[in-house]
């Protein structure tokens, strides 16, 4: 068997044992050093001369050491400092008021709420079980078809995996080598776009089918206008600064993504201290998730720093990329494969799995075929929304399932998500259509 079909039987190994269960980190770890151990073997050495022990360990200081990946548990503890900060129900609340005149205003504060929230955490699971919490059980007592709030919710929920200050991009930064600043840059108006769509479907159909996105009842939109901009300036301002201060600082080149980050949690502490929410138990909790969180996205790291580096010396990235090159794709089929191979493999796998162990495979193609890696990065980030939305490994429907109510049925929220899932698809190619949605924001800020 030659080296080239050893690392392709390495890399359906993988495949096997992600799908069964197996911990994806100590999976790669354990591949790796099991089939370096093959790769790197000479005769008459000891057991532990052989350099894949090296390699292992290399791998794990430069990970640990990397400056780009210290914004990841900083930006977790923003995000998880926020959700303990209880401001969501008077911020869905003073947005539902203010949008009342909107048809279907309480599916789109629902949106615009998921959307801010999403932005300060970047938690998938975390917004779509506290809307589904808060938002959802009020949709239904409004009369809304219960497809129609459960793809609000699963939909909205997913939009902080592509709007910055998003973790996700910082993972395909770190894997592509290209400026996480620039990325934060590139996926601001997608993120735009894909929230106003949503949106616009959201008032279309509750146009076209009220009985569906039925009006708020008179009586809950009567309040007094300084009332309501009391109740804007106490929920949303605050959060809405802090967010725009941390994004502010890095797009304009005040502070790097980690320097921002710092601050965000800090702001994120302040926040809490001030709604009167900061607890001992509250931080506590926040620090643990921030740091098994951050523990789980490192060691995926230097697992597949590891698989690669062998996978690599083996000849299966030089395979597969010359059986690639060999079939003469065109750029655009070239986009399609690979997004439709990075769609089905978000039905069984995490975001984090995706990023770290088959995106890289693609990238060393993205300059043959003159694609951009901002283009490819926006396009991957919207891809995966279509992962936590589509039947039947839909992780979002999941999280709201496990908090809705009993008589809501898990494919009733599949039904809900399908009509989000086609405006994602949407979203791609209105990106690639006009590749300036992607390109010109970080051109005219950094040239």
């Amino acid at each position: 068997m030659s080296d080239p079909v050893v690392a392709l039987v390495m890399l359906g190994i993988l495949v096997g044992t992600i799908l069964i269960g197996f911990p994806v980190a100590f999976t790669l770890m354990a591949l790796g050093v099991g089939f370096g151990y093959y790769a790197y073997w000479q005769p008459d050495q000891a057991f532990f001369d052989n350099r894949v022990f090296y390699l292992l360990t290399q791998n794990t200081f430069t990970v640990m050491s990397n400056d780009t990946l210290v914004s990841i548990p900083l930006f977790l503890l923003m995000g998880y400092m926020v959700e303990r900060a209880n401001i969501l129900d008077n911020l869905f609340g003073s947005l539902q008021v203010a949008l009342r005149r909107v048809p279907g205003s309480l599916a789109v504060a629902t949106l615009a709420t998921c959307a801010l929230f999403a932005t300060a955490t970047g938690i998938v699971g975390a917004v779509v079980t506290l809307m589904g919490l808060l938002a959802f059980p009020q949709m239904l007592k409004a009369g809304y078809d219960t497809r129609v709030a459960a793809g609000v919710v699963c939909a909205g929920g997913c939009l902080g995996i592509l709007i910055p200050p998003s973790i996700m991009l910082i993972v395909y930064g770190a894997q592509a080598s290209i400026s996480v600043v620039k990325l934060y840059a590139a996926a601001l108006l997608p993120g735009f776009l894909l929230a106003g769509l949503y949106i616009a479907y959201v008032v279309l159909l509750a146009v076209l089918r009220p009985q569906s996105a039925p009006p708020l009842p008179q009586e809950k939109g009567q309040v007094p206008l300084g009332r309501l901009l009391g109740m804007l300036v106490r929920s949303f301002v605050p959060l809405a600064l802090l967010i725009l201060s941390v994004l502010g600082a890095i797009m304009f080149g005040l502070a790097t993504p980690t320097e921002a980050a710092a601050v965000g949690a800090f702001g994120a502490v302040v926040l809490a201290a001030c709604y009167r929410s900061l607890t001992w138990q509250g931080m506590r909790e926040a620090v643990y998730l921030t740091a098994r969180t951050s523990a789980m996205v490192c060691w995926l790291f230097v697992g597949s720093a590891t698989f690669a580096s062998i996978f690599a010396y083996l000849g299966g990235e030089g395979l597969i990329k010359a059986t690639v090159l060999g079939m003469n794709l065109s750029p655009v089929t070239f986009l399609l494969l690979s997004q439709f191979i990075i769609f089905l493999l978000g039905w069984p796998l995490e975001w984090t799995e995706i990023i770290i162990i088959f995106v890289p495979i693609f990238l060393p193609m993205l300059g043959h075929f003159q694609i951009d890696p901002l283009m490819f990065g926006v396009l991957v980030a919207l891809n995966l929304q279509t992962a936590f939305l589509s039947p039947p490994m839909a992780m979002a429907a999941y999280y709201l399932k496990g908090v809705a109510p009993k008589n809501v049925l898990l494919t009733q929220i599949f039904g809900g998500c399908l009509p989000f899932l086609y405006i994602v698809i949407l979203s791609m190619v209105i990106v690639y259509l006009f590749p300036q949605i992607v390109l010109w924001l970080p051109s005219a800020l950094y040239g």
